[in-house]
């Protein structure tokens, strides 16, 4: 199955139109969605993006709530109410609302970071500052679990 993988940064033009990187538009293509699907992630300052696979997820979450509950009314808000369906032009561009920039403090430039089934959008250096936090943590978690230590032995030197 097709991936949103890899991170790019490109500029956005005078028109505020920003290429969207080939790899990505071709996983769109495959996965049979008209553009890309956006909305503000729930979690950072940053934009969620993807195709069908993203709006199919969503729609399974949805429907693991209880009908016509709040929880699923305010996510159902979040996640299809907040969002736009963005057009790719000939050139492969977008345009990014300013409502959307706005969240993501996006401004001359966009990060495209892929995560799998979807991608998300950043501003650079805000990137570039959550990356470091994550991998920080990342490796004091591995170091917590004891991540990386091998016991003697076997060709394949087993976890503790």
């Amino acid at each position: 199955m097709d991936q949103f993988v890899s991170t790019f940064t490109n500029k956005i033009d005078a028109k505020g139109r920003v290429s969207v990187p080939v790899s990505f538009r071709t996983v769109l293509a495959k996965d049979g969605f008209e553009g890309i699907y956006c909305y503000p992630s729930l979690d950072d300052e940053a934009l969620d993006a993807g195709g069908q696979r993203l709006v199919d997820k969503i729609q399974r979450l949805l429907e693991e709530l209880a009908p016509y509950s709040d929880e699923r009314d305010n996510l159902a808000m979040a996640l299809f109410g907040a969002s736009e369906v963005l057009t790719l032009d000939q050139d492969g561009r977008i345009i990014l609302p300013e409502r959307l920039r706005k969240h993501a403090g996006i401004k001359t430039q966009v990060t495209f970071v892929g995560l799998g089934n979807k991608f998300q959008l950043w501003e650079p250096e805000t990137f570039r500052s959550r990356f470091t936090e994550g991998r920080d943590k990342l490796s004091k978690l591995k170091k917590l679990l004891g991540a990386g230590s091998r016991e003697s032995g076997g060709a394949e030197g087993g976890r503790e």
